[in-house]
């Protein structure tokens, strides 16, 4: 059963990480992504695609000419997040809530697009031979629900052990998150962080 993202909760699932190892390959850095590729991935927002071009970085039938390749990475993430939104992830649950980590004065909440993510991810943090439980949560409950409720700068990281090239981050900037709780339109939050892995939603 999946979580359709309008409110009540998704059923939780229990998986044996260690059945998964050898689908999910080797463990990668267990670590968000540095947060200089938060700033990239903001630039979705601020840098729309411009109108009539295609996606192969330039105007169409002009001679080599191409758009800098943050107009290129900018029209890549807009994709990556509007996929993000629209399917289910799968969210770790420790104690009462889902795994979180502070870092780069974000709290990240940690998602992963399925077992074999979510297995390179235990890997690397030495807790492959373990049971983990975690939800299935439609990406958008994420960034509209999760993260004003976190009381603190809050984005999602997915699939944050595959590496700078293919974890993405959700940074809290509008376009992304609710402008409410967008760092770049004012919001600091509430409370404290702890600078530590945290467990709670």
């Amino acid at each position: 059963m999946t979580d359709s993202g309008g409110g009540g909760q998704a059923q939780v699932r229990r998986s044996r990480l260690a059945e998964y190892a050898e689908m999910a390959g080797p463990a990668k850095n267990a670590d968000p992504p540095p947060v200089s590729a938060a700033q990239t991935t903001s630039e979705a927002s601020a840098n729309p695609a411009p109108a009539g071009h295609d996606e192969s970085g330039g105007p169409p039938g002009s001679p080599g000419g191409t758009w800098s390749e943050a107009d290129a990475r900018s029209r890549r993430f807009t994709k990556a997040l509007a996929t993000f939104r629209e399917n289910a992830v799968l969210v770790p649950v420790r104690d009462r809530g889902w795994l979180t980590a502070d870092f780069g004065g974000v709290r990240w909440i940690l998602a992963f697009s399925d077992e074999p993510a979510l297995a390179r991810y235990a890997l690397a943090q030495g807790e492959g031979h373990e049971e983990w439980t975690y939800e299935t949560v439609l990406g958008a409950r994420l960034l509209d629900v999760a993260v004003p409720e976190a009381g603190v700068p809050c984005g999602v990281a997915l699939d944050a052990a595959d590496g700078a090239e293919q974890a993405v981050l959700f940074p809290p900037v509008a376009g992304i998150v609710p402008d409410a709780y967008a760092v770049n339109k004012g919001y600091v939050g509430e409370t404290a962080m702890t600078g530590r892995t945290e467990e709670q939603r």
